[in-house]
């Protein structure tokens, strides 16, 4: 990916052409190599300047910011004084694993912006460089480095996650990285549970349903079929993968009821969405699960009509290896028929309880993965329509 984006974009490939050594990693643009002077007025040569990208699919745009990251000591003007001018902040910002900003520079330029990211970025190194040179003439950042072949790209992405560059969290993303997520259910819950995790770096998304995409399915998912796409009535593991491959590798269609005879395809996920109606095939996979050791999250919603208005609650149960007990002795999951009184199936204009239920699902999932703070570890939450409640128990 790197190569391929530096090759693409001629402000990347004009840093190269000249001499710096540079890098795209994590959402990061890095500039390696930058010599710069310390506190002992020694010449270090192992700087790095770093950059969020501004991306168009892998085509850059102008920098959004005038801002760049450091890292390395604090930098220093020849005579060893403290380069405080160009210096807008001193923290320690992990930024991808390895890779510790300890400084962010702020040089805004004449005109308020840099035109791209070879003027940005040829910009602070000189800066830095300048005062490098004064003590070792002849001493640059273009280092003319020969180029090596990239890495294996392990990314689940076609093209780079930079909303997670922009805002620094690609070390708390990382979390999010597990080899197998799985969905079981694409009704519309499901749906939008795909469209939320489809957007964290899982490196497969494995799709369990047997249904055919409907019409009536249209109105509780996201996004908008045409009408050719509901004619062709196309499976909805199918449907959902033609959508979110084009921006996720790894989505994996089974176009299966999970069942007795096939339950074993859950067996080595590293997680699970159960997003499925009520009824024995649900209390089969929560038993195998549990069985596989296979941490999961159930969702659920109970909807009833109140004065010609629909009123009800949205469940969502998580159970972990350490923690399962709740489901069972406090009957966290419904495991027998559903209501008969149930007008979820009934009316299809409740796509914003289907993405809501997902929120709170995958909010939860986070929370157990670390990207979210959970000071209460709840394992189970409901979301109450008619008083705006929303509560939280079996705490771990």
């Amino acid at each position: 990916m790197s190569r391929e984006l530096i090759n693409r974009n001629a402000d990347l490939k004009r840093l190269r052409e000249d001499g710096y050594h540079v890098e795209v990693r994590a959402s990061y643009l890095l500039l390696r190599s930058v010599p710069y002077v310390n506190a002992q007025r020694q010449v270090k040569r192992d700087g790095i300047l770093v950059s969020s990208l501004n991306l168009a699919g892998d085509v850059t745009k102008q920098p959004d910011d005038h801002q760049v990251q450091f890292v390395g000591e604090h930098p220093c003007h020849k005579d060893g004084s403290l380069m405080t001018e160009i210096i807008s902040g001193n923290n320690q910002n992990k930024l991808a694993e390895g890779l510790i900003a300890s400084f962010s520079f702020s040089q805004k330029p004449q005109r308020g912006h840099y035109l791209d990211y070879y003027e940005k970025m040829a910009t602070y190194a000189a800066i830095l460089e300048s005062h490098a040179a004064a003590l070792e003439p002849g001493l640059s950042a273009r280092v003319n480095r020969v180029e090596e072949a990239d890495p294996v790209d392990n990314s689940p992405f076609h093209y780079i996650d930079t909303a997670s560059g922009r805002a620094d969290i690609n070390s708390a993303t990382a979390k999010l990285a597990l080899p197998k997520t799985g969905i079981v259910g694409l009704g519309g819950t499901g749906a939008y549970v795909l469209d939320l995790v489809a957007k964290a770096p899982s490196q497969e998304i494995h799709l369990f349903d047997g249904d055919v995409f409907n019409t009536h399915n249209a109105f509780r998912a996201p996004g908008a079929p045409s009408i050719e796409q509901l004619r062709e009535q196309p499976l909805k593991v199918d449907y959902f993968k033609s959508i979110y491959s084009r921006m996720h590798k790894g989505i994996v269609a089974h176009p299966v009821y999970i069942d007795d005879t096939n339950v074993h395809l859950l067996n080595g996920m590293s997680f699970v969405f159960l997003c499925l109606d009520v009824g024995e095939a649900k209390a089969l996979i929560v038993k195998k699960l549990e069985e596989y050791g296979v941490p999961f999250i159930d969702v659920g919603m109970g909807l009833y009509m109140k004065d010609e208005s629909i009123a009800g609650i949205l469940r969502v149960t998580a159970s972990t290896p350490t923690h399962r007990k709740h489901v069972h002795e406090k009957h966290r999951i419904p495991l027998g028929k559903a209501a008969e009184n149930d007008e979820y199936d009934r009316n299809i204009q409740v796509a914003d309880l289907n993405a809501l239920n997902a929120a709170l699902a995958v909010g939860k999932w986070k929370k157990l993965r670390g990207f979210y703070a959970d000071s209460e570890k709840e394992h189970y939450s409901t979301y109450t329509i008619d008083c705006h409640l929303l509560t939280g128990d079996d705490n771990a």
